[in-house]
């Protein structure tokens, strides 16, 4: 039976992203090798995954080339480090529209930025960002922030800041040691309402 999961932040190829949080890893190649077998022990070829942005950073178009390794058909939401990201058309030197056709045939069925989707008997909102809140000490993209109209939220961005705050629910990986959400356990904390849950440590 196809299932629906949620992820985002994976971050392929980021150095970087080592130092600012717990991913239990020496270098990037094992940490890309690893969070492809974590992708793949959870999800099936039928499935769909939902990845809320920032897929890779670095030598993207080198990244790009993992995707396919990847399980399931991924619709991608894209984030502030998705160079195919509607943001980064106000700047000069852009090229939305050539990353969007790269990403596409990479295996990205892309999205918008902002999306309503139907998670058991309620609408969410789906978005990169958070309503408010960051993985750093200030605010970064407001103008890009979903507005706040009641509904829940379904995001990443913030890394290992929370795994839900109130009625915003973090699916990045930082969150949830490493691996894909299934829709249930999202539906799940839905149901059980407004929260404050920290993230879930990684496991080697």
């Amino acid at each position: 039976m196809t299932q629906r999961w949620w992820t985002s932040d994976l971050h392929l190829g980021h150095e970087n992203i080592l130092h600012h949080t717990h991913r239990p890893y020496g270098n990037i190649d094992d940490m890309n090798i690893d969070l492809i077998e974590r992708w793949n022990d959870r999800v099936d070829p039928e499935d769909e995954v939902y990845v809320l942005g920032d897929v890779a950073m670095g030598a993207i178009s080198e990244m790009l080339k993992l995707i396919g390794l990847f399980h399931g058909t991924k619709l991608l939401v894209p984030g502030n480090h998705d160079r195919c990201w509607e943001g980064l058309r106000t700047k000069k030197k852009s090229q939305v529209d050539q990353w969007r056709a790269e990403y596409s045939a990479a295996g990205f069925v892309l999205l918008g930025s902002e999306e309503e989707i139907q998670l058991g008997d309620r609408t969410v909102t789906v978005s990169h960002f958070p309503y408010y809140g960051d993985s750093r000490e200030t605010e970064r993209f407001v103008e890009f922030r979903p507005i706040d109209r009641g509904q829940w939220l379904i995001h990443g961005h913030v890394h290992e800041k929370w795994r839900q705050r109130e009625r915003m629910i973090n699916v990045g990986v930082d969150a949830w040691g490493g691996v894909p959400v299934a829709e249930a356990e999202l539906i799940e904390l839905i149901d059980a309402g407004p929260e404050e849950l920290s993230r879930i440590a990684w496991k080697r």
